[in-house]
């Protein structure tokens, strides 16, 4: 690297705040290696910070580990917020965009699962305080579908919410053991059929 790449590097890294560096880093690296894999001096150094910076900024790991959840539980969120806006007034629609959305992430070789799925495995410890956040956003996203099928005049809004709920998770769990080739245009499939099944004629 040229002193003029490494000065323009620097630049960069300067401009955007520690807190923002080590919450970027973090995300990486807890997505790709796993919480408990992933110490603090890792974070800090792929952060090019110090762990005096990250303490300052998070009062402990597990503090870290629960704003990281909580930043993917809020683009989670907008998301939804965006096939509302590409299908305004269709909650069929959505619900289909959703499907195949959900599809292309499986599908996706980049991809390991849902964060906060993963994440639920790792921690198991009920006073963690990511656990609420995993469990607030699995309990929004599962609303999220029961309203969705409900204003689509679905049967059972609730039942095809937890089917559609567990067939996804169930796809990311095979994508990581079995493979992915296929998964999404099955997921779509099996989900189609799910959602017509319980179709009032």
């Amino acid at each position: 690297m040229s002193t003029a790449e490494k000065r323009i590097s620097a630049d960069k890294v300067e401009r955007i705040s520690p807190r923002e560096r080590i919450l970027s880093a973090a995300s990486e690296l807890f997505y790709r290696h796993g919480i408990r894999a992933v110490g603090v001096d890792a974070v800090a150094e792929a952060a090019e910070t110090n762990k005096m910076t990250l303490y300052r900024h998070f009062s402990s790991k597990d503090e870290l580990v629960a704003e990281y959840l909580q930043r993917l539980a809020e683009k989670a969120k907008a998301s939804w917020d965006r096939l509302e806006a590409d299908h305004p007034g269709e909650p069929s629609a959505q619900l289909r965009a959703w499907l195949k959305n959900m599809a292309a992430h499986v599908a996706n070789g980049d991809e390991r699962g849902c964060a906060l799925a993963n994440a639920a495995v790792e921690l198991p410890e009920k006073d963690h305080p990511a656990r609420r956040v995993i469990e607030a956003f699995k309990t929004a996203q599962r609303e999220r579908l029961v309203q969705l099928c409900a204003a689509a005049s679905l049967a059972e809004p609730e039942m095809l919410a937890d089917e559609l709920f567990l067939l996804l998770e169930g796809a990311r769990v095979t994508a990581q053991s079995m493979g992915r080739k296929g998964l999404d245009d099955r997921l779509v499939r099996m989900g189609e059929a799910t959602i017509q099944a319980h179709t009032i004629f």
